[in-house]
């Protein structure tokens, strides 16, 4: 079988290269191209060039050249050669004609020790374009008009050191652009760095006139650290729009000490007669002490600017190293001087705002004057209030502009303008993240074929971005791939797939991403009818006969390997998808193998010509019949094979005098057929028996013709059922002849069953089916199998040639994605029907190890463990963890629990005690165990010694308060083992059941008391006890309740519009301290009650504004923790307000003396406290005058010592010691003094050290 042709790589065998002439002379480049039939087409600067008197073009069979006559500088241009599909660029240079030599004269400016010098100048630059190899498209060529975005030189990432400078360059060809293009330099996604412009960036640009080049430069100084990172150029112009993406990485440098970086790249001249936006960077390699540059590199250039005169900028840009004098004054413009305090604003606008797209946003200001009006601006432009979008408010000094339904058209400058002052703002109007509605679909496609791949997005005009195999794609010079947007639609459109374009396209939104497999196949030709072997006598016609898929592929007819030429006998055709091969009058020399071999497919046709010689010889009148079947392998059995479908036809030559009548049998030996006695008589008939069975014509598949000579059985669609043994019996008077013809109908296999799954990874699966039940008749050759995703309708060949196994691994598969899978069988014939879709699974990877397993408690029975989660669970959920234990000295893996357990700890039991044990823990999910966690070291099962001790929670250190009719319910956990003993006891003595439930566990206990009365307050005592050794802790628990009414309230005097009251504090009350009263008073006409005071704190009080003439009685309330006391105290008498009037005589008092000496009415508490961590002691002190407080340690003066702060607050000492350490312990003393006497109290003060997690982990051992 011949091997398929290989498609050449580039349609031309010989490429022009790049030629140097003279002017006025000639120069021809030739080109030598793959096929002679190939289009040539020549361009000059991307312009078709037509032949004319300048340029000769001529082309003879693959030979092409191009001829330009009277070559002049303007011809000095870029040429090209374009077929088919590639293209091969070229250059042309002109040198001008060389002159007689001239001696230079001594007014010559040029030295004659120079004149040399230029020669191997202009030698060396020539040399490399003549040697450059020509490019071509599979390399980077010259793209400057072959592009479609409009960048012709993309910026392309780079590496700097600290302290260094780089340079990023951008090209633009302006050729088909109708105004200047527009470029924006971008850091990261939305810094703009046009106005950062200064000591660190500078941005320059230059236009070439002769080319029509835009060449823009970003050009980083003095790079630091925080420089490194993603950066976009972006160039627009009208509705064209192309972005490009670098990165920018910055390593650090030991700095040289005495080298400015600034100064080194400063420019060249001194005088300044040089260009102002070129930079000599040779001043780094060699020394320079004509500029004198300060040394500081941290000199803040806008600051100097912004308080310079206007006609100082130039110079200054000059100094720092600003080439972008421009963007400067822009910047400078923009910047926010420092402003003396505002008189109409006393809160001004924040300097930006963001708001998602949709929400709504309000700006507020503060006025200073609430009378005065606001004008708020847009971009310069006053907003005005129109429908619901601008909502104006005004509430005293606050201004609001409220701004509904923000769009991107609201995102812009925003101002607040008072008379001639004014304040501003920048709102950001955020876009929500852009959703993929529907995802893209796995496509695979023939080669050649158009591929859209077409997704949907959330909201129109979003922008997004397609990656192949995580390479961001963009349009190219070969227009190879499109992007489409119809709406919310986005497709990448390939006009003519390859192999090369096999792989995973992804689509990208700042909101999602979604992922499809593309696979390109290469175009199989399948053939519909094949060439079948013929047997002709002389001078009969031969017809070879094939029909294939494909009406436009043609092909070429071999005979013995040599290929056949139509002729006056032999005829080749070719209409539609049939292609015949004809001969007339055939000869012996015709016999032979012939082949169809279609162009451009690595396979053929086969088929033999078998010549029949008929040798008639005498014989008498009555011949005997004689088969003759020498053709057919020159054996009596002989096997046809048929492929189902087909037409099974049996020519078989026949002789004998008078004519013989012919017998078709299936199913026996010709020798068992027996002759017929009606049969004599009768003319010759064809028969056909079946099974046996003598039939008819009557089926309409089966045809038996008899011609002089020839007998022909043909079959109409061979059937399997046709199978089996043929014999024809041939008889006359003279005698009979068999033969038996054994045919096989070979047929497509059956299906194969359903496959299964039998294991899954990440991004593969593992899939087994069994054979089909039925192979066709032929040896399978091998399986192709198909996959799609569960939601789709499209399915994916996974192999294009046969895999001979019965298990496939299938490969590049989406993690968390659902598939299924199905089977094809191949033979020998063709492909068989699909199988039955296998059941739905998705690929997924087992989740990683759980991480710190560790033994968290044992006994002499059991063991507890914990662990935490696995790092990473993948798609799927976690199903839940395995435990397994090895005994020591053993290979053996036993379940330690049965099935899984979905919490992270575990208690294992009904262990032997000694037992030596290891634990490893795996977790599960759909995709099967993950990789084991095992301890340490093994476990012995022992039970571990522990002291008691009792662990009491932060708020049980302090007295507990509930009120009456609360639960309590307290826990408090403690350690120790083997199980300690609890015990409760109150005031000595042993709880009572009736009196609190007492509920204990291995870890805590539980005092619970239902409902709460004044006699469960009291101190309770806890004690833990393991052996001899114990460990106990006191709670305090203060069950309050309402407090009973004050006593003895009575009218002390009446005066003016006054009443005086005075009472006693309440005999109850309720368990807690008395917080206060609620005064209140009731005229005796009405008798409705008016709150006078609330939360006093007295015990007398005076009552004032009364009405004069009405008499009023007061009560009382006492309040505490709980609340106010259920009963109130009343007055037995009341007072009158006497009218105006009556004189009154004002009582005589005697002056008293306030005066009292210091009282301490809060000791000072012993404490105990841990070194490292501020402390505080505290007491408090009543004394009229104020006492003067003084603090002692071991009776030393510390009021001036810094590490102690004092603090007094209403009577309440505190005495702050920041960081103790051990040496501040000790006792510590208040002295309070006054005029009438003093007191102290006194307190010890215990620093204990800190204790490390080492030691408590010891301690625990």
């Amino acid at each position: 079988m011949p091997e398929p042709v290989k498609k050449p790589v580039s349609a031309f065998a010989k490429k022009p290269k790049t030629q140097e002439a003279e002017e006025g002379s000639s120069v021809v480049f030739e080109a030598e191209t793959e096929k002679p039939d190939a289009k040539v087409k020549w361009q000059c600067n991307s312009k078709d060039i037509a032949g004319d008197d300048k340029y000769v073009i001529t082309a003879d069979g693959n030979k092409h050249s191009l001829a330009i006559k009277a070559v002049s500088k303007e011809d000095a241009n870029v040429y090209a050669v374009i077929a088919g599909g590639s293209k091969v660029k070229f250059d042309l240079k002109v040198v001008s004609k060389p002159e007689a030599p001239v001696e230079p004269s001594a007014e010559s400016g040029v030295k004659p020790e120079q004149a040399p010098a230029a020669a191997p100048a202009q030698n060396e630059t020539s040399t490399p374009a003549q040697e450059a190899p020509p490019a071509e498209d599979g390399q980077p060529p010259d793209t400057r008009q072959d592009l479609t975005g409009l960048f012709t030189e993309r910026p392309q990432s780079g590496e700097v050191t600290v302290g260094g400078n780089i340079t990023f360059v951008a090209k633009v060809n302006a050729e088909s652009l109708l105004k200047k293009p527009t470029i924006k330099w971008f850091k990261g996604k939305w810094m703009d760095l046009a106005s950062k412009s200064g000591k660190h960036l500078q941005l320059k640009e230059t236009y070439d006139r002769s080319s029509k080049v835009y060449t823009f430069e970003m050009q980083i100084i003095a790079a630091k650290a925080n420089f490194a990172g993603g950066y976009r150029c972006e160039v627009s112009s009208r509705d064209k729009f192309d972005s490009c993406n670098f990165e920018l990485a910055v390593h650090e440098a030991c700095a040289v000490e005495g080298l400015d970086i600034r100064a080194a790249f400063r420019r060249t001249s001194v005088d300044g007669k040089e260009d102002s936006g070129e930079l000599d960077f040779s001043t780094l390699l060699k020394k320079r002490e004509a500029v004198q540059v300060s040394s500081d590199p941290d000199v803040d250039v806008w600051e100097i600017l912004s308080k310079a005169p206007v006609t100082e900028y130039e110079k200054i840009a000059f100094q720092y190293g600003i080439t972008d004098l421009r963007g400067m004054l822009k910047r400078l413009k923009k910047m926010k001087k420092e402003e003396k305090k505002s008189a109409a604003f006393l809160k001004k606008l924040d300097p930006a705002y963001q708001v998602s797209k949709g929400q709504k946003i309000k700006l507020a200001v503060e006025v200073a004057n609430e009378d005065v009006e606001v004008k708020w601006l847009k971009n310069g432009q006053e907003i005005h209030p129109t429908g619901s979008k601008y909502i104006f408010e005004s509430v005293g000094n606050m201004r609001y502009l409220t701004i509904n339904h923000c769009s991107l058209s609201d995102d812009a400058a925003y101002c607040c303008k008072v008379g001639d002052e004014k304040c501003t703002t920048e709102l950001f109007v955020k876009e929500p993240p852009v959703q993929i509605v529907k995802n893209l679909e796995d496509q695979m496609v023939m080669k050649g074929e158009r591929v859209e791949l077409e997704c949907e997005v959330s909201e129109e005009g979003a922008s997004v971005k397609w990656e192949k195999d995580g390479v961001e794609l963009t349009r190219d010079e070969s227009f190879k791939y499109r992007f489409k947007k119809d709406g919310c639609k986005h497709v990448l459109i390939i006009n003519e797939a390859t192999k090369e374009d096999c792989g995973h396209y992804k689509v990208k939104t700042n909101g999602g991403e979604s992922m499809a497999e593309l696979l390109v196949q290469e175009k199989e030709l399948e053939v519909y009818q094949s060439i079948a072997d013929l047997t002709v006598k002389a001078k009969d016609q031969a017809v070879f006969k094939c029909e294939v898929s494909d009406e436009t592929v043609k092909g070429t007819w071999f005979k013995n390997g040599v290929e056949v030429k139509a002729d006056g006998r032999v005829n080749i055709t070719h209409i539609g998808r049939i292609h015949k091969l004809t001969i007339d009058d055939v000869k012996p020399e015709d016999e032979g193998d012939y082949t169809f071999v279609p162009d451009g497919h690595a396979f053929n046709l086969s088929a033999k010509l078998n010549f029949l010689e008929v040798k008639i010889d005498y014989v008498p009148r009555q011949d005997p019949p004689k088969i003759h079947l020498d053709c057919m392998g020159r054996t009596a059995d002989s096997t046809i094979l048929v492929v189902a479908g087909n037409k099974l036809r049996l020519d078989v030559p026949i002789t004998g005098d008078p004519a013989p009548t012919v017998i078709w049998t299936k199913g026996e030996k010709a020798s068992s057929v027996k002759p017929d006695a009606g049969e004599k008589g009768r003319q010759p008939t064809s028969w056909t028996v079946n099974d046996g069975d003598v039939l008819t014509e009557a089926d309409g598949r089966v045809h038996v013709e008899t011609t002089k000579g020839h007998c022909v059985f043909t079959i109409e669609g061979a059937e399997r059922q046709d199978e089996g043994v043929y014999s024809v019996v041939v008889r006359n008077p003279a005698g009979e002849d068999t033969a038996d013809i054994n045919v096989k109908v070979v047929d497509v296999p059956d299906p194969p069953q359903a496959p299964t799954i039998l294991s899954v990874g990440e991004d593969s699966c593992v899939v087994h089916w069994d054979p089909p039940a039925f192979d066709g008749g032929q040896p399978i050759i091998g399986y192709v199998l198909e996959r799609k995703k569960l939601k789709s309708y499209r399915w994916m060949r996974l192999n294009f040639d046969p895999f001979p196994g019965t298990t496939y691994e299938a490969k590049r598969m989406i993690e968390g994605v659902q598939y299924e899978m199905r089977v094809y069988a191949v033979n020998g014939i063709g492909m068989s029907r699909h199988s039955a879709a296998s059941q739905p699974f998705v690929p997924i990877a087992p989740t990683s190890a759980p991480i710190g397993l560790c033994v968290d408690d044992v006994s002499d029975t059991s063991i507890s463990l914990k662990w935490r989660r696995p790092e990473r669970v993948g798609s799927s959920e976690l199903e839940g963890y395995g435990i397994e234990y090895c005994k020591e000295g053993t290979d053996e893996w036993i379940p330690a629990i049965e099935g899984l357990t979905d919490r992270t700890s575990v208690i294992i039991k009904d262990l032997t005690t000694g037992d030596k044990l290891q634990f490893r823990v795996r977790a599960y999910n759909m995709a099967g165990p993950s990789a084991p966690t095992t301890l340490a070291q093994p476990v012995t099962i022992r039970e571990i010694m522990q002291r008691p001790k009792i662990w009491i929670p932060r708020n049980l250190r302090q007295t507990l308060i509930k009120k009456v009719g609360d639960t309590v319910n307290i826990v408090i956990p403690f350690q120790g083992k083997p199980r300690p003993i609890v015990k409760w006891s109150k005031d000595g003595e042993p709880l009572d059941p009736t009196f609190a439930s007492v509920r204990n566990s291995e870890v805590d206990t539980i005092l619970f008391i239902r409902r709460t009365e004044r006699k469960h307050s009291g101190v309770y005592d806890l004690q833990v006890q393991i052996e001899n050794v114990e460990d106990s802790a006191k709670v305090t628990l203060q069950i309050v309740d309402l407090p009973g009414p004050p006593q003895g309230l009575k009218i002390m005097d009446v005066w003016g519009f006054n009443v005086a009251l005075e009472w006693k504090p309440p005999k109850d009350n309720g368990n807690c301290e008395i917080s206060g009263y609620t005064i209140q008073k009731a005229d005796k006409k009405t008798m409705e009650w008016f709150t006078v005071f609330e939360q006093y704190r007295r015990t007398h009080c005076v009552v004032s504004d009364l009405i004069m003439g009405n008499e009023y009685v007061f009560r009382v309330y006492a309040i505490n923790l709980v609340g106010l006391s259920p009963d109130p105290c009343c007055t037995k008498d009341s007072a009158y307000i006497q009218k105006t009037g009556i004189a009154y005589k004002s009582p005589s008092y005697k002056e008293h003396d306030f005066s009292e000496a210091p009282k301490f009415t809060h000791p000072l508490v012993n404490r105990s406290i841990i070194a490292g961590y501020n402390a505080t002691l505290s007491c408090s002190v009543r004394g009229i005058p104020k006492p003067k407080v003084t603090w002692y340690k071991n009776k030393m003066d510390i009021s001036n010592e810094a590490k102690y702060r004092m603090l007094s607050k209403q009577g309440v000492l505190t005495l702050e010691i920041r960081k103790p350490c051990p040496f501040d312990g000790g006792v510590y003393m208040c002295k309070a003094v006054n005029d009438s006497g003093e007191d102290v109290v006194e307190c010890k003060l215990e620093v204990r050290p800190q204790v490390v997690k080492d030691d408590k982990k010891d301690a625990k051992k």
